[in-house]
This record gives structure tokens, sequence and C-alpha cells, in this order.
């Protein structure tokens, strides 16, 4: 009797645990936190957050807040001209470390501007116009405290490539010029209309990974130029790919070489190899190869002087126009043939410029910490092209190696820039005639010495480490430039980048979530071997917004998933899939094409006896599921805030216990 008494007791006791385990369940149950639903926005409100968000998202109007209205003419006239802002509080000692900048990259700029008019088959004195009037636009204009302005070797390349391809630039001589200028312009307006517009973010469509393979292939593709001047060869082919090229240089080598070349040539581009090794081995000694390419001119252009070596067959630069930039308004072309040609060739010169300028800005300045604003360097920089299209310049902007010596010779603010183009007002106006022997040599040298450091080795071996799909890229872009031409580089790099994006779009990673143990937190289980999965539920995650472009494979990858785990749990004979929980925390937006996918999920899913729970929905999705009548398909009480609450819930543990309770009193 007192044996089944205590059965009594016990059975009670448990009937008593089971009991509250139960209210506990169904309290907790009670008390989860429902998704919320934002309130609904109308369309002109919806609209004009997304054009704020896109366009206005550094929110440029903020100063002008509560102001009265000469402040606002001050700070309107400031944003345009940021030199009246910072010119208030500029000092001598700011000065003297522009003028020391300023002087520096000046003694680099004048060779090297000669050597990149020559890539772009112009005289040598345009490139020294364009280091004068630009320069200047820009230190009134430019947010950068940090950029040299001036031609660089990339531009010069693509945009000589791409003239010549339309016009010859020996026989139709004056044509070409006036399309450069056309292009010129047109790069400036182009450059000008993205930053006015706020459209800045475009040029974000070309990846670090394509730009490092471009620039790479480039400077191999400029270097090999450059062999016809280092060499001394007169009969070059004008095709910029390395086997043309190479063709060419050894099909001229038993009568095409000249010696004297080759000797200047080498030598000086050994001491200017040297000089650019000293200043990495040890910055304080930055000067030196700023220096060495205005010493190499200098001792080159005597030594050819004493010796008459272009009686020897040296060919030297001969006459460079004296004077400042002449006015060149009336060569535009703004009626003709040649207008779309300039027009398309200035389009595709002004973004790689502007590309190549906005990686150098945002990189010092972060060396600085101080900000730049991106529109304003775009309207800076198509302001100072138009201007220069009209005063005999072509395509400037950002140089990499002059501001890098500008940053190491102490540069305080854009006057380093000024001072720059005060050097090359007097080179102008009276230093020119003293480059009449400087040999071509020399500047193959310092052009060849230069483009070596677009060759980034370390990023490409760290592009390979991170992602092999942008390695794809940067060797794609690379060997396209290098073995084709500038522009299908260029083509490749820009569809290489299209497609990496629309492969991360219409391809959204997804993953199978498990619980980590002694937690209530679910992660990627290939991440977290140790997370477990929760029997009789499959939890997937969704790593992007679902699309029209992704829809249809997210359904279907959702599926897949579900059949591999249904084969698994039928091999391991354990508990039949009952629910399928979708983490939608990365789901930042879903279209209709996205709801419809649901809609196809959820009826395969019904014809399997598994029901549909979406965990933790944004505001935008929750307020699109509503809309369109979806959570009242699935129920409301199918949506959850957690994946942890969507376990709880959906768990069939306690109807378990209550199972085996029963089992138990039948038993007894």
């Amino acid at each position: 009797m007192s044996h089944s008494k205590n059965e009594e007791v016990e059975t009670k006791e448990m009937d008593f645990k089971s009991m509250s385990s139960s209210r506990r369940y169904v309290h907790s149950a009670r008390y989860l936190h429902k998704v919320g639903v934002p309130p609904k926005q109308n369309l002109f409100q919806e609209f004009k957050a997304t054009v704020r968000e896109t366009f206005l998202a550094d929110d440029p109007l903020r100063p002008f807040k509560d102001q009265p209205r000469s402040r606002k003419f001050v700070l309107a006239t400031q944003a345009i001209f940021p030199i009246l802002e910072w010119g208030r509080s500029y000092s001598w000692g700011k000065f003297r470390g522009d003028l020391i900048a300023g002087l520096t990259i000046a003694s680099l700029c004048i060779p090297q501007d000669i050597g990149y008019a020559k890539l772009a088959y112009l005289d040598p004195q345009y490139g020294l116009y364009s280091s004068f009037v630009p320069p200047l636009i820009y230190a009134f204009m430019g947010s950068s405290r940090d950029i040299a302005i001036g031609p660089v070797a990339v531009v010069s390349l693509l945009l000589g490539t791409m003239l010549s391809d339309e016009l010859d630039p020996v026989q139709n001589k004056p044509e070409y010029l006036r399309l450069a200028f056309t292009a010129t312009f047109f790069a400036g307006v182009t450059q000008a209309t993205l930053g006015f517009l706020r459209l800045g973010f475009l040029i974000e469509f070309l990846s670090h990974a394509a730009i490092v393979g471009f620039m790479g292939g480039a400077a191999v593709t400029i270097a090999l130029q450059q062999l016809k001047g280092l060499l001394g060869i007169k009969n070059f082919t004008k095709d910029t790919d390395i086997i043309s090229v190479m063709k060419s240089v050894w099909s001229n080598v038993e009568h095409g070489w000249n010696w004297q070349t080759i000797v200047i040539g080498v030598s000086f581009l050994s001491f200017l190899l040297f000089a650019k090794y000293i200043g990495k081995r040890n910055k304080k000694f930055f000067w030196v190869p700023a220096r060495a390419p205005l010493i190499s001119v200098v001792l080159s252009t005597f030594f050819v002087f004493i010796t008459h070596a272009e009686k020897q067959g040296v060919v030297i630069v001969k006459h460079i126009e004296k004077g400042i930039n002449p006015s060149s308004v009336n060569q535009i072309y703004f009626t003709g043939e040649y207008l779309v040609k300039g027009m398309r060739i200035g389009v595709i010169a002004g973004m790689i410029a502007l590309t190549e300028a906005a990686a150098i800005g945002r990189t010092f300045a972060a060396m600085k910490d101080y900000q730049i604003d991106g529109n304003k360097e775009m309207v800076a920089l198509g302001t100072m092209n138009i201007v220069g299209s009209m005063t005999s310049c072509y395509i400037a902007t950002g140089s990499f190696s002059r501001s890098a010596v500008n940053f190491m010779a102490g540069c305080e603010t854009a006057v380093s820039n000024i001072v720059m183009s005060c050097v090359l007002f007097l080179t102008l106006e009276f230093i020119t005639p003293l480059f009449k022997y400087t040999p071509n040599a020399i500047l193959a040298a310092i052009i060849i010495s230069a483009v070596a450091g677009l060759l980034d080795f370390e990023a490409a071996i760290l592009i390979w480490k991170i992602d092999k799909f942008d390695f794809l890229a940067c060797m794609g872009a690379f060997l396209g430039t290098v073995f084709s031409s500038v522009e299908i580089g260029l083509l490749i790099a820009v569809i290489i980048s299209f497609a990496k994006i629309l492969l991360q779009v219409t391809r959204p990673r997804t993953a199978i979530l498990g619980k980590l143990p002694g937690t209530t937190v679910y992660r990627n289980i290939q991440q977290y071997p140790e997370a477990t999965k929760v029997p009789g539920i499959l939890i997937i995650r969704v790593d992007s917004a679902i699309y029209f472009s992704n829809s249809s494979y997210v359904r279907e990858r959702i599926l897949r998933w579900l059949m591999d785990e249904e084969e698994q749990v039928k091999a391991e004979c354990q508990s039949t899939i009952q629910f399928l929980i979708i983490e939608m925390s990365p789901v930042t937006d879903i279209d209709t094409s996205g709801i419809h996918a649901l809609e196809e999920l959820h009826g395969s899913l019904q014809k399997k006896n598994i029901q549909l729970i979406l965990a933790n929905p944004a505001p935008v999705v929750i307020e699109k599921l509503h809309a369109s009548n979806f959570a009242n398909l699935i129920g409301d009480d199918k949506i959850f805030l957690t994946v942890a609450d969507a376990v709880s819930s959906c768990s069939p543990k306690p109807v378990q216990e209550q199972g085996e309770l029963s089992s138990r009193r039948d038993h007894e």
C-alpha cells in the first residue's frame, strides 16, 4: 500500500512539473516580441527619402540650416572655392612647407610633362601648358591638400591611342590638336556634371582589382612604347600590344638601334632607378628621386650640346614653343563629324582621370586624417579641364608620383600647386629654349622610371589571397592591356567589374544555421562546426536582398537545401522536417518578384506538409509582406523577431513531453 501511495505522489509531482513547465512554455510564448510594422509612407515621402539617401547622403545643406542670407552666401562661396575657407587661417609656417613642396614637384613635373606630351602625340609645350593653368584652378576649387595636378602617363597614353585611331598626329596635326582639345573639354564636362549631379558613386563600379590590373598593364605598355626613344629606333610600330612592339624592336636590331642613344638612355635610367631606390629605403631622402629627373635632363642636355651627339643619330627635342598658354577656344569642335568622336574620347579619358584622382585624394586624406568631398573634387577637376581645353591644355588630373613627392616634401595646402604653376610660368617664359638639345632617350628613361611604380605586385598578391575572382579581374585587365590595347584592357576591366556585381546580385549566398551550445544564438554551421541543427527544423539564412534578378535562384536554392536535408535525415533515421525557418536579417529589401518567389516556396512546402516561418524581416520587407497580403497567407503567427523565438515556438518538445507522460500513465 505504501508503495502504491509513493507512486501516486510521484505521479502527481510529475503532473505538477509537467503542467508548470507547460505553463512556463505558454507564458513565455505569450510574451514573445512580435515583428513591428513601420508606419506606412506615402509615395512622395518614400521617393524623397530614396533620392535624399542616393544623392545627398552626406547632407551637404546642413551648414546652411538656420543661417541668415548673408551667411548662406558666404558658405555657398566657400563651398565652390574652399580656398576662401582655409585661406583665412593660412600662415607663414604653412607657406614655407608649400614653397618647398611646390619647388620640389616642379623639378619633377617639367621633364615628366615633356615626356607625357609625347605619349599623347603632342608637342612638348602642351605638357607644360597642362601643368600651368589646371593646377591654378584646382588650388582654388579642390578640397585635397596633397594632390599635385598635371598630365599623367596612363591618361596621356589612353588619349594618344584613341586620338591616333581617328587622326594621324603627323599628317593631320592641326585637326589632331583640335580633337585633343575637344576631348579635354568633354572630359571636363563629364567630370563636372558627375560632381554637380552628385553621381560620383558611378566611378565606384570599376573595382580596385580591375584598376590595379589596368594600371599595371598600362605601365608595361607605356614602358614598351619608350623603347623607341631608349634605343633610338626611327621606324617604330604604332600598335601598343607587346607582340607588335617586340617584333618592331627585334626587326631593327641590325640597323635601327643607335648605340649612342642606348648609352645615354640606359645610363640615366640606371641613375633614376637608383635614385628611386634610395628614396624608398630612407624617407628622409625623398628629394633624391624628385630631383633626379631634372638633374638627368640638365646633364644629358649639356652632354649632347658639347658633343653634338645629334649628328650621330641621337634624336633631340629640338624646339619647344616659348610663352604661356595661347587661347584655344576657337579650336574646339562644337559641330561637325569630330564632335561625337571628341565627346566619346573625352568621356572615357575623363572617367579614368577621375578614378585615378579620387583614389589618390582618398589615400593621402586618410594618411593625414582629414576628409575630402568627392563631389567637390569632381567639380574642381572638371572645371580645370574645361578651362584647360580653352587654354591649349590636354587632360590633367592627380598624379600619384607627384602627389607622393608633394606629401613627403611637407605640403600643407593646395598652395604647393600654385608654387608649381609659378615655376612653370617662368619655365615657359624663359627656360624652354634650353631644352632644345634634350635627347628623347632621357625623356624615355624618365617615363619608364615613373611608370615602374604603377606595377603594384604587393596589391596583386593581396588580391589573390583575399578574392580569387578579384584576381581574375585584375589579370584580365592587365593581360588585355598588354596583349591587345589600352582600350581593350579598360573594356575588360569594366566588363569583369560589372560581371562580379551581376554575379553577386543574381547568386546571393545562403547558409544553413545551427544552434551554438549553451546559447540561443544560431550561426552558419560551416563557420561554426560545433553548432547543432534542431531536429525537425531547417533554418536557412539568405544573405542578400531578394529581387527579380535573384528571386528564382533563392527559391530553388532553398528547395535544394531542403532536399539535401531530407535525404540526410532519411539516411540517419531522424525526425522529418516539419518547419522551414528563413532568417531574413540580411534581406534588406524585396520586390514583387521576390514576394512571388516566397509564395511559390510556400506552396511547394505545403505539399510536403512543411510550415514556412520567417525570422526578423527588415522594416521595408515586413511592410511589403503585409501590403502584398503574404503575411496573412502564411499567418501572422509565423513571423518572429528572432530565430530563437521561432524555434521555441515551433519546437515539438512540449508535445513530446506530454506524450511521454501519457504513455507512462497507461503503462502504470
